[in-house]
């Protein structure tokens, strides 16, 4: 009867890389760079430069710097792809045998930015 081998553990791109975990718009988002993201709507115009300093974590490769709720001199520059909207989402409320019927639409206003590079203090991590 063969043994049994433990699984390996692979490491995945986004494990073993460079990442920041940043706090905007009341929510927290791991990103990388050069992948893009779509947050809530930024006041900024299509490729605009903009910085997030609210960093919780940054991961260089090797260790992790945690921040104190957020780590000093730190911040992720994103450049502004373009404004867009989220999907539909249908909200229906109905109070049964009272006739109360209400149907709402909602999209999300989004903004597609894409990480140029993440660093702590002048120095560029990635």
């Amino acid at each position: 009867m063969p043994e049994k081998q433990p699984p390996t553990k692979t490491k995945s791109p986004s494990q073993s890389g460079v990442y920041a975990i940043v706090e905007t718009s009341g929510q927290q988002f791991w990103l990388e760079p050069n992948r893009y993201y779509d947050i809530d709507r930024l006041k900024a115009t299509v490729d605009e430069t903009v910085f997030i300093e609210n960093v919780l974590l940054i991961n260089d490769g090797e260790k992790a710097t945690l921040g104190k709720p957020f780590i000093k001199d730190a911040n992720v520059e994103l450049k502004v792809v373009e404004h867009r909207r989220g999907p539909k989402i249908i909200v229906y409320k109905m109070r049964p045998k009272k006739k109360t019927r209400r149907k709402n639409g909602h999209r999300q206003e989004l903004t597609r930015v894409m990480v140029q590079s993440i660093s702590i203090g002048n120095k560029p991590i990635s």
